[in-house]
């Protein structure tokens, strides 16, 4: 009889477990981005972007499975990001690390994701390079060679014969004027000057009096958005250079859409090169700004980081998703490096698996007056871009 008790206890328990939901499985992921600093502005609009993305797609995780984002400051100093990179990984044990601002952080953090085989998902950080010094790392962002280059060629097919660069001197100022000079030359344009000025300067018209001294057809610009582009903006504008006739070219940072409100008329009629707007006619774009407003109210303006953040954590639900909850650093990258998306609100994009960086569309804009409020309006679509760096320097 005790026997009997016992094989019944036993089938009991099995009918219990077997009933029983599978254990909760939580997904960490370090969010590393310029919360303070020179780029705080910009870590901010990322965040808002993640955030929200989180937000509505939680009930699209498997039965079971919860995120966490566990975010760090790097306060824009690389040698702080490397080191909080190394705390996520070795006291957080994060599965995934996301976010970063700077190039310059960015690429402190390659070694340490190669050697603890952590995916490192770049949101923003557009030095060329980056994806190539670790199989870790995969883009979602964009490159500034993806913009300066096609605009430097655009710039010269509109009929200016003479360029001058001027950008922050650091990674991504540097390939801005690598990419635009290089598109500029290759359309038969003459570079004839450059200068390049600290990367959190606000006084910009001792850089702005050497343009005006040498009145080149075109300026291409790259500043890293924010107050640095007000500021630029009011330079610009107080030395005369916005009447002179000498057209001012720019990556999306000089005019992104959050910042365009605090420079009055000076923007008007700027071209920029970008990937994304909120003035773009897009029904994933719709439904974004749509949620965007909804969260953070009328006043709070998307950019390209915003989306860069949104996009990102798309690309990392569709991992965990694919692992069920689990994530392994080998098989997580093998899906990153082929992860495409047809619902971003910049529009298609895809990872390109040969080189772990975005392919999407560069468009052509114009700042102009929309609905009562300055917007940079798309007028030409380049479909589909590749980093042009990588193209014209492959990998040894």
């Amino acid at each position: 009889m005790r026997g009997g008790m016992r094989i019944a206890a036993a089938a009991l328990a099995g009918v219990v477990l077997a009933a029983a939901p599978a254990a909760a499985e939580t997904v960490k992921i370090g969010i590393l981005t310029s919360y303070s600093g020179f780029l705080a502005q910009a870590g901010d609009s990322m965040d808002k972007g993640i955030a929200l993305y989180v937000k509505l797609h939680e009930k699209d995780l498997p039965p079971g499975v919860t995120v966490e984002l566990v975010r760090r400051d790097d306060t824009s100093n690389p040698d702080t990001g490397k080191r909080l990179a190394q705390e996520l990984v070795t006291r957080d044990h994060v599965q995934i690390i996301a976010g970063v601002v700077s190039s310059p952080v960015a690429s402190t953090l390659a070694p340490l994701a190669t050697e603890a085989k952590v995916p490192f998902v770049i949101m923003n950080a557009a030095g060329s390079a980056i994806p190539r010094l670790s199989p870790f790392i995969a883009r979602v962002s964009f490159t500034i060679w993806q913009q300066a280059y096609p605009l430097g060629k655009w710039a010269a097919e509109q009929g200016s014969k003479t360029g001058y660069t001027a950008v922050s001197d650091y990674i991504p100022g540097h390939d801005g004027e690598g990419g635009f000079a290089k598109g500029f030359g290759d359309a038969g344009g003459t570079i004839a000057g450059s200068v390049r000025f600290p990367p959190s300067t606000l006084d910009f018209a001792p850089f702005v009096q050497r343009i005006k001294d040498v009145r080149p057809d075109v300026v291409f610009v790259f500043v890293p958005g924010g107050k640095q582009a007000t500021a630029f903006m009011k330079a610009w504008n107080d030395l005369g250079l916005g009447q002179s006739g000498i057209k001012l070219v720019a990556t999306q940072d000089l005019v992104t859409d959050d910042e365009l409100p605090n420079m009055g008329e000076a923007p008007l009629g700027i071209v920029s090169a970008g990937i994304y707007s909120v003035a773009g006619k897009r029904p994933a774009n719709e439904a974004f700004l749509k949620a965007w407003t909804a969260a953070y109210g009328e006043q709070a303006i998307p950019n390209y980081l915003s989306v860069g953040g949104w996009d990102g954590m798309a690309a990392i639900y569709d991992v965990i998703r694919a692992g069920k909850g689990k994530v392994d650093g080998e098989a997580a990258m093998a899906l990153l490096a082929r992860w495409q998306s047809a619902e971003s609100p910049r529009g298609p994009i895809a990872i390109d698996p040969a080189t772990r960086d975005i392919v999407q569309n560069v468009y052509i804009r114009r700042v102009e007056r929309q609905d009562g409020k300055l917007a940079n309006v798309e007028f030409a679509t380049i479909p589909m871009v590749k980093d042009p760096w990588k193209e014209l320097n492959p990998a040894k």
